[in-house]
């Protein structure tokens, strides 16, 4: 049942909103381009292919939702979560396994339990070494489950081999590992930094400079300290320490726990015979990484990668700094072959707060590098150098294991009870095993090859993803939910509930209607939702505002039983339905019925538009629906999505995944193409995500622990052209997700106990959370799920190794709002909802509703006129029908008590001139003749002005005191006296 729910819950929160959440676009990270350097004479000298980055929008694009006015500085593939052999097993009692696969390749395998995260949950590492590379995998912990060694190999997709793995059982094994993992690259980096004048447009030029300028010298300044190498006992970077060969001074600095030496071509040795400078050269020119800092204008020559004779040099970061301004502009060339690597510049990329820069300048050259690495040049490399290593290893302890140290504990559990008879001698071997590993730990931190200082930084940087506190004790099984404005409507097993942050909890339907799917469709005005199980199953549709009138009226609770007019016709049993989500031209419902797809549209109506009239109320939402056709697939789908073409006429598609494969099927035809085949023996599917690269559709398909991106070229009238292409990628997830979320440029992976955050175009990870219990509730718009709290609140449940800001804020108690209802059988496990905004994670603000459909919050102020309350709404931006709405409301509170005769001071007179009202002796009330419009318009402003000054922590007054409402105007604009006289101030009402 667990399972299933799981199932259920996926299906319905894993989709993308592409066009709400920032389109999937690679162009923020540079186009490429051939670039030609000549000399003087115009001579072509050299020439080559480069990913120029310059944060430029296109010209005729405007100010479109896809541009980037600001960017979020993050290392990708952070050590810290990356090195799991130095984090999780050294030093600590770990397993080793060594074995062949089917093609008698080598391979090691290491297991370890470990608690060593945020919320001290236990886990399962695994890494698994092969000459391709190493794999890693996070498992959750069960007491009552036990884990095999076959089992943690399965998940890896290695099932064949021609040796089964046998226990190493040797402490030494850890140094030959830990070395395995450092092929992965280095922790610390060196970077070159080249000096060019101004009208300088060869190599010989520049690394001729024997000095830089005023400003290239603040500069370096900024970008580190000024260090003497001759004894210098930190990282060098192939400098020389000793006999001072390669200059007397460097510039170092330490970055996030990496530290990184500079090499300053003005403080290499120079040579006035050697015009070439072959010493200079010889560094920079041997390093990944190269700042060029030129002089002159922006309309001077412009620097190329190509005036640089170097093999090795991949990535070129020009810096100009501007007098007038006193900013940096940044130009990042980068060679074709290095994948995406971000941040992706500002536009414009001009940084006037100097130290922003810095730290966007190391975090890009820092990813460089090691996206650098992952080129064919160097990734062949480490490959021979791994393969070699692990062969080297294997036939070294093959012989011993032979001899001596024969597997007693091959496919049995990773870590069971050693028998009474042998315990002491195991217990002595562990000891020795940890000792080991430990004095190896602290030799490879006095070397400052360890990542382990990375988890100390950025202390008071707030991150994207960090969490809000939404609902606290929410006792309540949760199945699906969707986000309704600000408000949440979540289907539990005690009924549709409809929960806002700070409000009283309200029960829309009640436990006999058992919702499974929902989408709110705020801008058609309906719910849609697939109800019950098995046989029984329908697809309902709801009018948005009839629910929301029921709430406001408080009326009976709804039941299964007054649904039967919302049920739409043909859905009878469907286990599934898909809905295009990116706001086509028309709304498009697919719903699977076993192996049958029924496509259902909303019907044209030209009254139903914006500029024509609502349709009644009364009338059923059902009629405006019609059935299209139906398809047949071999097998039912689990996983459905569908994609929206580009003419959105007969191109429109659904992506299916049932059995061992993704297909797309024509929504016109009913033709089946295969998108994406998956060699596995076991498979779980977990979404397809529609995402649209710069308005082409693509898909993000997730499925076991890969995410893979394919994209769909619409070809010959409506066929999808599905070939490899050079923008297809995947990655695989530290952990088998049951749901993913696409946020651009993040992509969000819910496991059981984890949030895994990775880049959309690249598949880097940035972060990784660890959150007890987690269950994701809803994320088409702000994301929101549902976790353990932690007790106190406060940070004493983190890692030693790593601070608690690193990972999603868990609030305190008294910071969030209770759920009112709670169960009432036997005691329930204290679980919160939390919220993390949309906003937040695309860089800006989301086109989306503010108004709850809840009933707007009353601050209560009571008064000497008698008025104890008025209603205070969350939007700011009111329509006129709502207005009116509160208007009526609160005019109804105001007719009784306005019978009796208003308070008159002179102070007050004074201080507020009233203007004159007119009384009728017969309605005992007084008149106006101002309209009902301009008594609403003022109305709000006074609503909307108390709710900013009450959100701001400032408190309503509730005084006559003409004086202190002469302090509070003179103080605050929107710190009126909360009483009668301050709906008088500047229009007449009239109250009849």
């Amino acid at each position: 049942m667990c399972i299933l729910m799981k199932h259920f819950c996926s299906s319905s929160v894993s989709e993308d909103l592409g066009c709400r959440r920032g389109e999937f676009s690679r162009k923020h990270y540079g186009s490429v381009e051939l670039l030609i350097s000549s000399d003087a004479d115009g001579a072509i000298q050299r020439a080559g292919r480069f990913r120029v980055e310059n944060g430029s929008a296109d010209e005729n694009t405007g100010h479109t939702p896809g541009t980037w006015h600001r960017t979020d500085v993050h290392l990708e593939n952070p050590e810290y979560y990356t090195r799991w052999y130095f984090k999780y097993f050294l030093g600590k009692v770990h397993q080793n396994y060594i074995g062949t696969d089917s093609e008698k390749n080598p391979f090691f395998l290491s297991v370890v339990l470990s608690d060593q995260n945020n919320q001290r949950v236990p886990q399962y590492h695994s890494i698994l070494w092969r000459k391709t590379g190493t794999q890693k995998i996070c498992l959750p912990y069960s007491p009552t489950k036990t884990l095999s060694v076959k089992s943690i190999l399965s998940a890896m997709s290695l099932e064949k081999f021609e040796k089964g793995p046998r226990e190493i059982f040797h402490p030494d094994i850890q140094k030959d590992l830990l070395v395995l993992e450092e092929q992965e690259g280095s922790v610390n980096f060196k970077f070159g930094v080249l000096y060019a004048k101004d009208g300088q447009l060869t190599d010989d030029e520049m690394f001729s400079n024997e000095t830089g300028s005023e400003s290239f010298q603040r500069f370096l300044h900024l970008l580190g300290d000024t260090i003497t190498l001759k004894g210098w006992t930190g990282y060098r970077g192939g400098l020389d320490t000793k006999n001072d060969t390669t200059g007397t001074f460097s510039i170092y600095t330490v970055y996030q726990g990496h530290e990184i030496m500079f090499h300053v071509s003005t403080m290499l040795p120079y040579s006035r015979e050697n015009k070439q400078q072959v010493e200079r050269k010889r560094h920079i020119g041997n390093d990944i990484v190269t700042i060029v800092f030129q002089e002159g204008e922006e309309t001077a020559p412009a620097f190329k990668p190509s005036m640089i004779r170097s093999h090795f040099t991949h990535i070129f970061a020009l810096v100009r700094y501007s007098k007038q301004t006193d900013s940096y502009r940044l130009k990042i060339f980068s060679e074709e072959s290095v994948p995406l690597f971000g941040p992706p510049l500002p536009s414009p990329p001009v940084f006037t707060n100097h130290q922003e820069f810095r730290d966007f300048v190391l975090v890009k050259l820092i990813n460089g590098e090691k996206a650098t690495l992952e080129t064919p040049t160097f990734s062949q490399k480490r490959q021979r150098t791994l393969d070699m290593l692990i062969r080297s290893l294997y036939q070294d302890l093959m012989p011993d294991l032979h001899k001596n140290m024969l597997n007693r504990r091959s496919f049995s559990d990773v870590l069971p009870e050693s028998p009474k008879s042998t315990r002491k001698k195991e217990e002595a071997r562990q000891a020795e095993f940890v000792r080991l590993g430990q004095a190896l730990k602290l030799k490879t931190g006095v070397k400052g090859d360890t990542p382990a200082t990375l988890a100390t930084t950025s202390f008071c940087k707030k991150e994207p993803w960090e969490s809000q506190s939404f609902c606290s004790n929410f006792p309540h099984e949760v199945v699906c939910a969707d986000s309704w404005g600000q408000s949440l409507l979540v289907s539990t097993d005690a009924g549709v509930l409809l929960i806002d942050d700070g409000q009283t909890t309200v029960q829309v339907f009640d436990k006999t209607l058992q919702i499974k799917q929902m989408h709110v469709l705020e801008a058609l005005d309906y719910l849609v939702a697939r109800t019950d199980k098995g046989k029984d199953s329908r697809l309902l549709v709801f009018r948005l505002s009839s629910v929301q009138k029921d709430i406001e009226t408080k009326q009976v609770i709804r039941s299964k039983y007054d649904c039967r007019e919302n049920k739409l016709e043909r859905t009878k049993g469907c286990h599934l339905y898909a809905i295009n989500t990116h706001h086509g031209s028309e709304l498009r419902i697919v719903v699977a019925i076993r192996n049958k797809l029924l496509l259902i549209t909303k019907k044209y109506n030209p009254c139903n538009s914006l500029t024509g009239s609502s349709p009644s109320l009364s009338e059923s939402p059902v009629e405006e629906f019609q059935y299209i056709r139906e398809i047949c697939l071999s097998d039912p789908p689990v996983v459905m999505t569908l994609v929206d073409g580009p003419t959105e006429d007969s191109d429109n598609m659904i992506c299916v995944a049932y059995r061992h494969q993704f297909d797309l099927v024509n929504e016109s035809t009913g033709e089946s193409y295969r998108l994406h085949h998956i060699e596995a023996n076991k498979v779980n599917f977990v979404a397809a995500i529609d995402v649209y690269e710069d308005g082409e559709a693509g898909l993000l398909l997730c499925y076991n622990y890969v995410c893979q991106y394919r994209k769909v070229n619409p070809f010959n009238g409506g066929s999808p052209l599905i070939q490899p292409s050079a923008y297809d990628f995947h990655f695989c997830w530290n952990q088998v997700p049951y749901a993913v979320v696409c946020a651009f440029p993040y992509i969000l992976a819910f496991t059981t106990d984890s949030i895994e955050i990775r880049l959309v175009v690249n598949g880097n990870l940035v972060h990784t959370a660890v959150v007890p219990e987690l269950q994701l509730v809803a994320s088409r718009s702000d994301i929101y799920f549902k976790a353990t709290a932690a007790v106190s609140g406060s940070s004493h449940s983190s890692s030693k190794e790593m601070n608690s800001t690193s990972s999603l804020q868990t609030p305190t108690a008294y910071d969030m709002p209770e759920c009112s209802l709670s169960s009432s059988e036997g005691e329930v496990t204290c679980k919160n909802l939390y919220k993390i905004p949309l906003s937040n994670l695309v860089g800006r603000s989301i086109e989306r509703p503010l108004k709850s459909p809840l009933t707007p919050k009353v601050v209560t102020t009571p008064t000497s006129s008698g008025i104890t309350s008025l209603p205070v709404t969350h939007s700011l931006s009111l329509s006129r029908m709502e207005i009116k709405e509160i208007a009526n409301r609160t005019r109804k509170e105001l007719l009784g008590l306005l019978d009796e005769p208003i308070p008159k001071t002179e102070d007050a007179q004074k201080q507020k001139k009233i203007p004159r009202r007119q009384s009728d002796p017969k309605q005992g009330a007084v008149r106006s003749t101002s309209s009902d419009s301009d008594f609403c318009l003022h109305l709000c402003r006074i609503i909307s002005a108390s709710f900013e000054s009450y959100s701001e922590g400032r408190h309503l007054s509730t005084s006559s005191d003409p004086d202190s409402v002469a302090n509070r105007e003179e103080s605050s604009p929107f710190s009126y006296p909360f009483h009668l006289t301050s709906l008088y101030d500047e229009d007449i009402i009239d109250l009849k």
